[in-house]
């Protein structure tokens, strides 16, 4: 059986996200893993999108403080006078 043929910087840019959300199957997962584990350059932009869809995961968690929601809507209450 041949090995899977390696793909270039560009093609692998183009899955990242699909890679990074484990939708890709067969040979372009393990070309993705082949070239992640060799290419430093798309290793790093790969661990810069995980880092940023973790952080954008987080913020939607965090709740505003109280004083913050009650400013808020004393605008909206005097908005609407």
């Amino acid at each position: 059986m041949s090995s899977p043929e390696k793909i270039d910087c560009e093609k692998a840019l183009r899955h990242l996200l699909e890679y990074l959300d484990q939708e890709l199957e067969g040979t372009l997962q393990h070309q993705m893993e082949q070239h992640m584990s060799s290419c430093r350059s798309c290793f790093s932009r790969l661990e810069f999108e995980q880092t940023l869809k973790t952080h954008i995961r987080k913020s939607g968690t965090e709740q505003a403080p109280d004083s913050l929601r009650n400013r808020v809507v004393g605008l909206l209450k005097d908005f609407e006078k």
